[in-house]
């Protein structure tokens, strides 16, 4: 893992989503291997899941699981495939992706790039399960007549190969998408998973936007824990634009990276108030240090995810961050990162 500041600058030089798909082929050809031992006050037990470590890769990057056990190998304690769609779809024009280094962030168009739940199912029935947590991300395709029926066929579909599954309505790359978080639409949305989910089926998270109005996290979780949803991942990508140095600054997509930290870190406190620790919560954005970890899980997250800071640290940040996270338990006397979820309410 230390070679990849020397290999860095040559990704760098390639197109972001080129370098991405190389990346994700290198990958494929290194076997999954045992991942390395982390301390015990890592495991986290979520929505009767066993988590080895609460660092988890977000959505995302390995949109078609491809390489879902390898990235468990690199310490990761739980991965998140997709966003997958019930049928395959070329997603939005190119280029669109972008790395906006001065910023340590990355913009994204994407649009739900993916080759469909059926390739997936496949790939993910072969899946050993045994290092780590494997969720599945599902979507809607652009084109539907029924966003609601894809994701209540996606909850029904990908239920026997997920872990746990997640909702997600929070892309602002898909036109309309995020009118799924509106109170009614939610209600109508979450019914139909709920009614699509097998009896003994994965458990439900649903993964919402940073940029919501005022009492909105209060109506979210409120219909989420009327409809039995194991848990919140708090947030997606941002709209919004604080200051930025890239020249890449205006293209039009959703902020990940560091400039997003502070907006989901009160996201993510907003949605522990609404909530009360009545639901548990998945932290998202900004994520790079074992720090920005530590103040995320005080803060009221029971797991957190990353992927932008991967770009710039490479792929041993999250056996790096598992133990700094690890050591900073220890420092401050708690026996399990369980303990410290909430505790600088």
């Amino acid at each position: 893992m230390s070679l990849y500041p020397l290999i860095r600058p040559f990704a760098f030089a390639l197109d972001a989503e080129r370098a991405h798909r190389l990346t994700i082929q290198a990958l494929k050809l290194v076997p999954p291997h045992r991942p390395p031992d982390l301390p015990a006050s890592l495991r986290t037990k979520v929505a009767g899941l066993d988590f080895p470590s609460p660092i988890g890769l977000a959505a995302g990057f390995d949109k078609d699981a491809e390489v879902p056990e390898q990235m468990l190998s690199l310490g990761f304690g739980f991965v998140e495939v997709g966003t997958l769609t019930p049928r395959p779809q070329e997603g939005n024009p190119k280029p669109r992706l972008f790395r906006l280094r001065e910023d340590e962030a990355v913009i994204n168009r994407m649009g739900f790039n993916n080759r469909g739940q059926a390739s997936a199912f496949d790939r993910l029935q072969q899946c050993s399960h045994s290092r780590g947590i494997v969720g599945v991300n599902v979507g809607a395709n652009k084109d539907s007549a029924d966003r609601i029926a894809d994701y209540a066929n996606g909850v029904r579909a990908m239920a026997t190969v997920a872990d746990y599954l997640t909702i997600n309505i929070s892309s602002p790359n898909t036109p309309g998408l995020r009118q799924l978080q509106d109170e009614g639409a939610l209600r109508e949305l979450l019914s139909a998973v709920q009614e699509s989910r097998p009896a003994k089926g994965a458990p439900i998270f649903l993964k919402v936007a940073p940029d919501l109005g005022e009492g909105e996290p209060d109506q979210i979780v409120r219909v989420a824990l009327q409809h039995g949803i194991e848990g919140l991942i708090v947030a997606n990508t941002t709209v919004s634009r604080p200051e930025l140095k890239s020249r890449w600054a205006g293209e039009q997509g959703g902020l990940s990276g560091a400039p997003l930290k502070a907006l989901a870190l009160q996201a993510l406190r907003d949605f522990r108030s609404a909530s009360g620790g009545e639901i548990p919560l998945i932290g998202v954005g900004g994520i790079a240090t074992a720090e920005d970890a530590w103040e995320r899980i005080r803060a009221g997250a029971s797991l957190v995810q990353l992927y932008s800071a991967m770009v710039y640290q490479g792929p041993g940040i999250a056996h790096q961050i598992a133990l700094g996270l690890a050591a900073l338990l220890e420092r401050e006397g708690f026996a399990s990162a369980g303990e410290a979820v909430g505790s600088a309410i």
